[in-house]
């Protein structure tokens, strides 16, 4: 007996932690509206996360941002290179240490 009333409290905790949250009232309210939804979704999870704003981006639209991601990889790579080699360059016309001193 005492395991289930430590149940039952355990239980009405959560609830109280998921109202106090508004979880359960935003839940009802998008549940209603996939019930009173005209033409019901093919994929009822897809149309609680859109609502809930958890929608995840369409596979096309990902690979377009990996290759996007890619591309701008390789302009930084080639950038610090162009940086290392400019770096180098520079050195080779700054004055040397003793020379900067005596002007």
């Amino acid at each position: 007996m005492a395991h289930y009333k430590a149940a039952e409290w355990k239980r009405e905790q959560f609830q109280r932690y998921l109202e106090k949250l508004d979880v359960l009232d935003t839940l009802t309210k998008v549940l209603v509206a996939l019930h009173e939804e005209p033409e019901k979704p093919n994929s009822a999870l897809d149309f609680l996360k859109h609502r809930l704003g958890a929608a995840t981006p369409e596979n096309a639209e990902i690979q377009l941002l990996r290759l996007a991601l890619a591309g701008m990889k390789e302009k930084y790579e080639a950038t610090v290179e162009e940086n290392k080699k400019l770096k180098a360059k520079f050195a080779q016309y700054e004055l040397p240490q003793e020379e900067k001193r005596a002007e």
